[in-house]
């Protein structure tokens, strides 16, 4: 049973996980993409995502923490300067994963992880414009009006020729 267990222990030791996961997300904010075991990329996602939120707000304590996760110096230089400043607008969602079917050798689930700004190919098509969290609206009462009084025209106007057909 699973109870209690949040994430992907991925077959390894607390220290060789946290070191890989560091390794992997540095790549991933050098390379923009990487290509990787389905597991591996989505413990990688829930490694990464957060720090990419903390990376939004550039205080020296957000840059300090993302460091403690990351180690490494470049890595987050370049989080907090480019990629920080092209994904401000969005409200999370950063990284998509792309199945790309099975390993040859050992028959692995293989993916590719990417920054989803960073696509050209799924971008080029779509102008770049600011994603919002929809409301329903409420309709105007003026609206209502005119709509309710062709209602009421229409079935007056049928009613008389189904009286002349009979």
């Amino acid at each position: 049973m699973r109870h209690r267990k949040k994430f992907n222990h991925l077959g390894r030791k607390t220290a060789h996980r946290k070191s890989m996961l560091a390794n992997m997300g540095s790549s991933l904010i050098k390379h923009k993409r990487i290509n990787t075991t389905l597991a591996k990329a989505k413990a990688l996602r829930m490694f990464l995502e957060p720090l990419i939120t903390k990376s939004k707000n550039d205080t020296m304590h957000n840059r300090r923490v993302v460091f403690s996760y990351l180690r490494d110096k470049d890595a987050v230089t370049e989080l907090f300067r480019e990629i920080s400043t092209k994904i401000a607008d969005r409200p999370g969602g950063y990284l998509r994963i792309i199945k790309l079917g099975n390993r040859l050798g050992d028959n692995a689930e293989m993916a590719m992880i990417e920054f989803v700004d960073y696509n050209t190919t799924y971008n080029a098509d779509k102008p770049a414009k600011k994603k919002t969290r929809r409301r329903r609206k409420k309709a105007k009462t003026e609206e209502a009006a005119p709509v309710s009084e062709a209602k009421q025209e229409a079935p007056s106007n049928e009613a008389p020729e189904k009286k002349d057909k009979e």
